[in-house]
């Protein structure tokens, strides 16, 4: 597949799916993604396939231990939406307790430990989760605004656009010719630093399209801790239905 210069496609190397992404940079880069070990390639045009086999049989290694530490992940069970379940915000715990409320449902925080659903109790497992996630959506787009006003002049960029929704494989997404930026929903979920760090990679993206060296060393001059945001993103309890960046 090409798409305005590169060429995206999968090959097998001892018995290893690698995704290669062949684009207009100088140098090979390895890597291996959260949450089930995506083994990714982003290589130069004219690296030829048997180049970068080696450069893969050369990690083979590194790119185990990387995909054991992931296997080792703790993850949470399939969510029931009942009362005692663990449920997160911002990075913290809370215990979810469901109160019978005869209207629209809604979510109200009871202190630092306990989230209220209050939904009608025959409402099934997926309307509650529906009334969480709407709640979750509805705490983002207060967080999200002042992040922007904050890190847009400093790295000097405006988004067009920018919006929040469930994604299977990001934690957020860019789109360089609309100037407009995607953060996943499950970001609510994660600690503020974590979120923040998301906001600012997307928005380097509209600088820069790549994860080159150009990209890294935007991220480096204006958020030097990125790297330890990431991690911490990455290595976070995992949701039963997993995300990765």
């Amino acid at each position: 597949m090409i798409i305005k210069g590169t060429e995206k496609h999968q090959i097998t190397i001892n018995g290893l799916a690698v995704e290669v992404v062949r684009k207009d940079i100088k140098n090979l880069h390895l890597g291996v993604y959260p949450p089930q070990g995506r083994v990714r390639v982003a290589a130069p045009l004219a690296v030829s396939n048997d180049a970068v086999r080696l450069a893969v049989i050369g990690k083979l290694g590194w790119i185990k231990r990387q995909r054991a530490k992931f296997d080792a992940q703790p993850r949470q069970s399939q969510r029931e939406m009942v009362s005692g379940e663990s449920h997160y915000f911002l990075g913290q715990r809370y215990r979810l307790r469901i109160t019978d409320h005869q209207g629209a449902g809604k979510v109200v925080m009871r202190n630092k430990a306990i989230i209220d659903l209050q939904v009608r109790l025959d409402a099934s497992a997926e309307q509650r989760e529906e009334v969480l996630l709407r709640w979750y959506r509805e705490q983002l787009k207060n967080i999200i605004p002042p992040l922007l006003e904050k890190w847009q002049p400093i790295i000097g960029v405006q988004a067009a656009a920018w919006g929040i929704k469930k994604m299977k494989t990001k934690w957020g997404s860019c789109n360089t010719n609309a100037q407009r930026i995607w953060l996943n929903l499950e970001l609510a979920k994660k600690p503020v630093q974590c979120l923040e760090y998301i906001v600012v990679h997307e928005l380097t993206h509209l600088l820069e399209r790549h994860h080159n060296d150009r990209f890294t060393g935007l991220m480096d001059a204006n958020m030097p801790s990125w790297r330890l945001h990431r991690d911490e993103l990455n290595s976070g309890l995992l949701a039963h239905e997993s995300w990765d960046y």
